[in-house]
């Protein structure tokens, strides 16, 4: 897999660690230019400084941002090639009690921000001779987690989104796709992760024995950005067969950590 010459937008990349993170750092290795997003400078500035990119401050539910990312894109390195969404909101909470502000939050970012950037940036795209859309997305999608219903359904909204521009755009030379982790160990998942036995019980769940890491994003990402990947409008399972089984019940991860607190 080689991206020697590419130009690529990764969104949700101010997050130490993260899969937007990850994703950057991959493509630049594989020789990408690259533009992180976000709306946090300092480890942006930081990100591009270690990977000899650019950075550009951007909120993902205001549209005119999104222009003005592709617009400086396009001025520092002369187009876009590749646009990666790697922006999310977690929100686990029982979903009956989840509050107007909090649907309108994560709507906004899962569904309203992926409209947005695929205007944006597809919209160049299409102009320009084509080019690979990746959004990131959720196992929970397929294999459903308790009191999570905002988050899965918004994330669901968006694979749907990227499946109907994949339609539209795909005569002007531009792929979309979705990669779908499950349980990954990012930073957003630090707190939970750090309970004893709760990881366990999504191992168990996994017929490749481990749960995933952002570099297992960033290697899908870098496959389907490559030219070689004809590839559109799919959502690649990237969670180690975690889909066949489904996530663990609100019962067995209780299981597991009471199992953990007995060793």
């Amino acid at each position: 897999m080689d991206l020697s010459g590419k130009i690529a937008i990764i969104l949700g990349a101010a997050g130490a660690g993260n899969m937007g993170q990850a994703i950057a750092k991959r493509f630049a290795t594989e020789g990408a230019k690259v533009v992180v997003a976000g709306r946090h400078e300092a480890p942006l500035k930081s990100l591009a400084s270690e990977i000899g990119g650019s950075y550009f401050i951007s909120d993902i539910t205001q549209k005119a941002d999104l222009e003005n990312l592709v617009k400086h894109t396009v001025k520092t390195y002369g187009g876009c090639d590749v646009g990666v969404n790697a922006v999310g909101l977690n929100l686990l909470t029982p979903s009956l009690d989840v509050t107007e502000e909090e649907l309108d939050t994560i709507s906004s970012i899962h569904f309203k921000g992926a409209y947005f950037f695929v205007q944006a940036v597809g919209g160049y795209m299409k102009d320009n001779g084509g080019g690979s859309l990746i959004q990131v997305s959720s196992a929970t999608v397929e294999a459903i987690i308790e009191n999570h219903a905002a988050y899965i359904a918004t994330k669901a909204a968006s694979e749907s989104l990227m499946r109907c521009f994949a339609v539209e755009l795909g005569p002007f030379g531009v792929k979309l796709n979705t990669v779908s982790p499950g349980y990954t160990k990012t930073p957003m998942t630090t707190e939970f992760g750090a309970i004893p036995g709760l990881e366990d019980a999504f191992v168990a769940r996994y017929p490749l024995g481990r749960v995933g890491t952002s570099e297992d994003i960033a290697d899908a990402a870098v496959w389907l950005a490559q030219d070689g990947s004809f590839i559109s409008g799919q959502t690649l399972q990237i969670n180690g067969g975690l889909t066949l089984r489904g996530n663990p019940t609100g019962a067995d991860v209780n299981a597991s950590i009471a199992a953990a607190s007995q060793t």
